[in-house]
């Protein structure tokens, strides 16, 4: 009886819910700087995971990774962004730098380490017009949807990058 009861906790320990609770826990009491770092932390606390799991755990929490005071960069919980934020405004308000068209596509600049968060924003805010991102350190490859025009992507965005042109 009691190896079963066991059991069960034990499954509910190691459940997709209450590893996010301690990706979050983790994240806010280290400077994790990669996944593999991320991989690493969690398999000590008996975690048995693949890099791919983990990839959608990240994407799943909305992870981004932002530049450190000391040139690197780190895995924050992207609400912790935000609130690290004046009156509420946009991640892409503070990185976005350009967009240029080429064709159907848009590259979007960043500085860099914000391209992660500006797409997820993106992608969160703009999904009547934009089909999806792709994002790098500094640069966002911006796929519209069938015929939705330039001016219809930049009107979309220009909601919440108030500087964009």
């Amino acid at each position: 009886m009691y190896i079963f009861a066991f059991y069960i906790v034990y499954l509910y320990l190691m459940t997709k819910k209450y590893r996010h609770k301690i990706i979050k826990e983790v994240l806010q009491a280290n400077e994790v700087g990669s996944q593999d770092m991320l991989l690493k932390l969690l398999v000590d606390k008996g975690f048995e995971l693949t890099q791919a799991t983990l990839s959608r755990d990240i994407k799943e929490l909305k992870i981004v990774k932002v530049p450190t005071a000391k040139g690197s960069y780190v895995y924050q919980l992207s609400e912790s962004m935000q609130n690290l934020q004046d009156d509420d405004i946009p991640l892409s308000s503070f990185g976005f730098v350009s967009i240029e068209f080429s064709g159907q596509l848009a590259v979007i600049k960043t500085r860099p380490g914000y391209a992660m968060a500006i797409a997820g924003e993106i992608d969160r805010k703009s999904t009547r017009y934009i089909l999806g991102t792709v994002a790098g350190d500094d640069t966002i490859l911006l796929i519209p949807r069938e015929n939705i025009s330039r001016e219809e992507v930049m009107a979309s965005l220009s909601v919440f990058i108030p500087n964009i042109e």
